[in-house]
């Protein structure tokens, strides 16, 4: 703890040298940092630019020994700077320092009318009613956006490989729906917390006839749930029997049980670290025999 308030203490100090005492140093101007860049797509199903924010990690000189080309590339749903682009492109950076797995690049998809963009639209009327304005848009308009507009920009520009999909709470239940409807459209899903109590879990409900008419193929789905309970857990207890069930051949899927330990607010950053772990971990090296200073009492080897 004394380590702690050590280190915090000289971070204030470094950061505002003219409140020391007999500091000469000068601030400079501050340069911005570039994390990734920017595209505005000239949307034709919005009629409006769409903002699109692409990450491209840039592999260290050991890392071209060890990561595989092309990269992945993950569609991120809420992908917006103010949404879930920088911590999760953050993620995506971190194997360039431990080489805990393929590195991939994040192609942030910004929702703009968040709510009606990403869900289908309700069946039962009750939620017709109640969620009148999510009834002003469509994911299946969302979904084409996405095929027809944001994979031929990034596929022109950019050499990719494996395409995976990833959303929380409305866009996880996105994720699910595409899975369910267009199968083709991805190679791997993750759903976090994906909130298939919509429209009286109708996409639950009808999951075992959809994947029914799914043709053989190598895909994989990471979904997991926090405590949120009641008709979300049963929606996706309903989708987990269905894929058991019905299950398409070639679909590997994992579940994992966060309820004990996450709240729907809590779940996500971890999560989507654990699910790209799960589809492109890459095995650690040994750590070989432990150096003399990692072991106590022990002395440095004799000089020769």
């Amino acid at each position: 703890m004394k380590i702690f308030y050590a280190f915090s203490a000289a971070l204030i100090l470094m950061a505002f040298p003219v409140l020391c005492e007999g500091a000469t140093a000068e601030a400079k101007e501050p340069t911005p940092i570039s994390f990734g860049e920017q595209h505005l797509v000239s949307s034709e199903i919005y009629g409006e630019l769409r903002e699109i924010n692409v990450y491209v990690p840039k592999l260290p000189d050991w890392g071209k020994e060890i990561f595989d080309q092309p990269l992945p590339v993950l569609y991120l749903i809420d992908g917006g700077t103010d949404q879930d682009y920088f911590h999760i492109a953050g993620l995506a950076q971190l194997p360039l320092v431990n080489a805990e797995r393929q590195p991939m690049i994040v192609v942030g998809i910004k929702t703009h009318n968040r709510r009606p963009e990403i869900s289908y639209k309700a069946t039962d009327p009750r939620y017709q009613s109640e969620f009148a304005s999510w009834q002003t848009a469509d994911g299946e308009d969302f979904r084409r956006h996405i095929e027809t507009e944001v994979m031929p920009l990034i596929e022109a520009n950019y050499k990719t490989g494996r395409k995976i999909v990833m959303g929380e709470s409305l866009a996880g239940l996105f994720v699910m729906e595409v899975l369910l409807r267009n199968p083709d459209m991805f190679d791997d899903y993750v759903s976090i917390s994906p909130s298939l109590w919509w429209d009286d879990r109708f996409l639950a409900k009808n999951a075992k006839s959809m994947l029914a008419k799914h043709k053989p193929s190598d895909r994989r789905l990471y979904v997991t749930m926090a405590d949120e309970g009641g008709t979300m857990q049963k929606g996706l207890d309903e989708m987990l029997l269905a894929l058991q069930q019905t299950s398409p051949k070639g679909l590997t899927v994992n579940y994992v049980d966060r309820r004990k330990e996450d709240s729907h607010s809590t779940i996500y950053h971890h999560s989507a670290r654990d699910a790209f772990g799960w589809l492109f971990g890459i095995a650690p090296s040994e750590y070989g025999a432990a150096p003399w200073y990692l072991t106590e009492g022990a002395e440095p080897p004799a000089k020769e």
